[in-house]
Formats: C-alpha cells, sequence, structure tokens
C-alpha cells in the first residue's frame, strides 16, 4: 500500500539565492508537497548549520571569530540550571519552546506563512546532528565537547528544544501539517576512522535517539540526512522515520546493511534516495531525468540483489538531492531542486500500479 510519501521529492537545507522571494519561489514550485525551510548562507553567515542552532545555548560563547563553549564560570552554572528547568517545562508544553526560538532565521517565517496558506501534508525543518555539533566545538582547551557529559548533555537538549520549536510553529501555522525534522549528521561518516576510535556506536546511537523519540513523541517525524559513506547500523538503530543518503555516489554502501535496513522497511521506515548530485558540480551540469530515473533504479537493484521486495522498498522511497545546494550557484541549484521535482513525478508514473 502506498502512503502519502511515496516517491514524494523534498530537498536538504541550503540554497545559493541572495533574495529571500526568489528562494521561495523554488521551495513553491517544485516542493508544494513538502515545503523545506532553507538555510540561506550567501545572505547571512548566522544561517550556517552549526551557528543557526547556537542561540540560547548555555555556555556558548563567540570572540568574533572562534567559537568555542566555556564551562568554568558561575554565569554558566546559573544558565545551566535554568536552562535544565526550561527543558523540563517544555516537554510538558511545547509552545514554551518560543523561548529557544532561531531568531536569526531570515527563512523561517516565510517558511511557515507558506504553510499556513498551503496546507501542504507535511513541511520539513532541520536540525544540525548532535554528534556533528559535539565533535565541532570545543571547550577552551581545544577538546571536544563530544567528551565531556556535561556539554554533551547540554547539547542535545539545546537540539531538541530547537526541533520541538519548529514542530510547535508548524502545528500552530497548520495543525494538520506533519512535520518532517531532518537530524543532519555528516561526522557520522566519519565513525571508525583515526579520529573518532575512542567513539562507540552504542553512545552516538543513544544521542540521536534521545532527540528523535522526542520529536516523534510530539507528533512528528524523524529523519537522519548523511551525505557521506557511513555505518548505516547507526542512524538505522536510532528509531527515526526515514534515513536519507548520497544515492548517487554511495548507494551501494546501504546494501551493506540490508539485514538492517530490511527492517527498517519492514516497520515503516522510509529510505529519502539523494539521487540529484548537489556535491558534484559537473555531474549535475550534465543530469538529466533519464540519468536520474537509472540512478534511482541502480540504487534500488542494489537492495534487490540482496533479496529486498522491490514493492516494499519503492512503497517507502522518496526522492531528494544529494545534500544542500547552497555551494552552487543559483542557476544549478535551481537545476538540482527541478530535476528532483521531475524525477519524483516521473517515478510515480513509472510505478502507478504498486
Amino acid at each position: 500500500m502506498t502512503s502519502d510519501l511515496t516517491l514524494e521529492c523534498l530537498a536538504i537545507g541550503s540554497l545559493p539565492h541572495k533574495n529571500l522571494r526568489d528562494a521561495f519561489e523554488l521551495v513553491k514550485e517544485n516542493f508544494a508537497n513538502i515545503p523545506f525551510w532553507p538555510q540561506m548562507v550567501k545572505i547571512d553567515k548566522n544561517e550556517d548549520m552549526i551557528i543557526q542552532f547556537l542561540e540560547n545555548m548555555p555556555s556558548f560563547f563567540s570572540d568574533g571569530e572562534k567559537i568555542f563553549l566555556e564551562t568554568e564560570s558561575d554565569k554558566f552554572f546559573e544558565d545551566l540550571e535554568q536552562f535544565f528547568t526550561d527543558y523540563e517545562e517544555i516537554l510538558n508544553d511545547i509552545k514554551l519552546s518560543e523561548k529557544y526560538a532561531v531568531n536569526t532565521s531570515l527563512s523561517f517565517s516565510e517558511f511557515i506563512k507558506f504553510i499556513r496558506e498551503a496546507k501542504p501534508k507535511f513541511a520539513k525543518g532541520q536540525i544540525v546532528g548532535s554528534f556533528t555539533l559535539s565533535t565541532t566545538l570545543v571547550d577552551k582547551s581545544g577538546k571536544c565537547a563530544f567528551y565531556d557529559e556535561t556539554l554533551r548533555e547540554i547539547i542535545i537538549k539545546t537540539l531538541t528544544l530547537k526541533a520541538l520549536w519548529q514542530i510547535y510553529k508548524i502545528k500552530q501555522a497548520n495543525f494538520d501539517t506533519t512535520p518532517i525534522i531532518f537530524i543532519d549528521e555528516p561526522s557520522i561518516s566519519q565513525l571508525g576512522t583515526s579520529a573518532y576510535l575512542t567513539v562507540s556506536q552504542e553512545e552516538v546511537i543513544d544521542m540521536l535517539k534521545q532527540i528523535s523519540d522526542v520529536i516523534r513523541e510530539n507528533g512528528a517525524m524523524s529523519a537522519i540526512h548523511c551525505c557521506g559513506k557511513c555505518d548505516w547500523t547507526v542512524p538505522l538503530k536510532a528509531g527515526v522515520d526515514i534515513i536519507n543518503l548520497d544515492a548517487y555516489s554511495y548507494a551501494q554502501n546501504l546494501s551493506l546493511f540490508d539485514g538492517d535496513v530490511k527492517e527498517f522497511l519492514e516497520r515503516g521506515g522510509k529510505i529519502a534516495w539523494g539521487v540529484v548530485p548537489t556535491l558534484d558540480k559537473e555531474a549535475l551540469e550534465s543530469a538529466d531525468l533519464d540519468k536520474m530515473i537509472s540512478v534511482f533504479e541502480k540504487a534500488v537493484t542494489y537492495l534487490t540483489q540482496k533479496g529486498i521486495d522491490e514493492k516494499i522498498i519503492i512503497e517507502n522511497s522518496l526522492v531528494t538531492p544529494s545534500c544542500g545546494a547552497g555551494s552552487l550557484s543559483e542557476e544549478l541549484a535551481c537545476k538540482a531542486m527541478r530535476l528532483t521535482k521531475q524525477l519524483s513525478e516521473s517515478l510515480k508514473e513509472r510505478y502507478y500500479d504498486i
């Protein structure tokens, strides 16, 4: 049985546009069924996926050039106590998440306005992943935040609150719209490398699961995006509803975890195939619809060759660009978005009798 998400298209996040209206015209034109909140990094550096979610996080400090975490001041302990109180109160009353809004966003109000007017069935927001953020931020001594239990907990809870705020605002705009919150986790592709030999899978799964569980408990869907080759055991066991990969470059990598993928699909999990290349400009320049269909079908074949039924794969498939489009020219970003929509429409026709 197909679902409202079968072979739908959505986008990952960033756009290169310097004009907000042009960016939203692109969203409306290509992603009317699942509009997304675009990050406009070329307009404001605060739209960066790391910086955007740090507002009101205890211990966050910037000297104008570097971002680091301060954990030794009296103010830190005062802020921390209030933060933990806020967290528990917001879990019981999501509207209180306004205190942890992303006030620096240029585009979020337009995103919410579109939801209010168009009333789509779904709408996509995002947060940076807790593992990615905790391995990016350091304290004053240069120690990675991941290795400090207090900082790690702060990061997990801060990002949970940012997700809850988005859910609240989307539902406030249209109660019948289901929020889809993507957790952007590029750094999980580095698990198992020399940089993270002391990090266990279980630790990362638990970090992701904590956020995903709260997202799902509040009437939204959770998703994990990783645009690199990774051990998909981690996101598949984190309890998310959707996994999103760069299927243009790494589709075969997912098939290495066929047992977990099969179990994920059988419980209703979705695969969002990042078919349209946004990380390879030359590939995007030469891309056309026929090539994208071929990439999608090849990606599906990697799983069917492992014994997973094609019907369950297609029923639970969506299509996306391989990653954000913020580093592209506006022209190429527009091409990527339009190709994604065209691919979705073509695949729906191709598999209409599924």
